[in-house]
């Protein structure tokens, strides 16, 4: 996903862009509404496409046994106080 961000703003918001672009957003920073500058996830970064990663973690989902004895609302109950 791209998004238009002005250069004020991306310098205030500089923290939360550097965390978006590890969550693979892309930023189109803009001066007076015209394209300057990208910022986007590096080439060497280790994020997948997001169908990959639903392919693998259904992968894994069929590869192991479910636990019939596990008792969610047992589980849920434990953790409120």
């Amino acid at each position: 996903m791209n998004v238009e961000i002005g250069s004020f703003e991306a310098k205030t918001k500089w923290s939360e862009l550097i965390r978006g672009v590890q969550a693979g957003m892309r930023y189109t920073i803009t001066m007076r509404g015209q394209p300057v500058a990208d910022l986007v996830p590096s080439a060497g970064s280790a994020q997948k496409d997001p169908e990959a990663a639903v392919a693998d973690m259904l992968q894994f989902m069929q590869a192991v046994e479910p636990d019939h004895d596990l008792n969610l609302k047992a589980l849920v109950d434990e953790g409120r106080a």
